[in-house]
C-alpha cells in the first residue's frame, strides 16, 4: 500500500489504481502457472500480454 501512496503524488488516482490492480492480476496469474502448474493456454497468454500493454499503454500516457 506504501508503494500506491507513493505512485498517486505524481500519477492520477486512477491511472495509479488501474496499475496497482494489473500488477496484482498478472502476478497472481504467474503464480497460478508456475508454482500451481496451472495450464498455459494461448488465449491466457493472450489476455496476459494485452493486460501487461494496457498497463504500460497507462503508465505512458500519465
Amino acid at each position: 500500500m506504501g508503494l500506491l501512496i507513493k505512485a498517486t503524488q505524481t500519477l492520477p488516482i486512477g491511472t495509479a489504481y488501474a496499475v496497482w490492480t494489473g500488477i496484482g492480476a498478472v502476478g497472481t496469474v504467474l503464480v497460478g502457472i508456475f508454482v500451481f502448474k496451472e495450464p498455459v493456454t494461448f488465449l491466457r497468454l493472450l489476455f496476459l500480454i494485452t493486460l501487461i500493454g494496457s498497463i504500460i499503454g497507462l503508465k505512458a500516457v500519465s
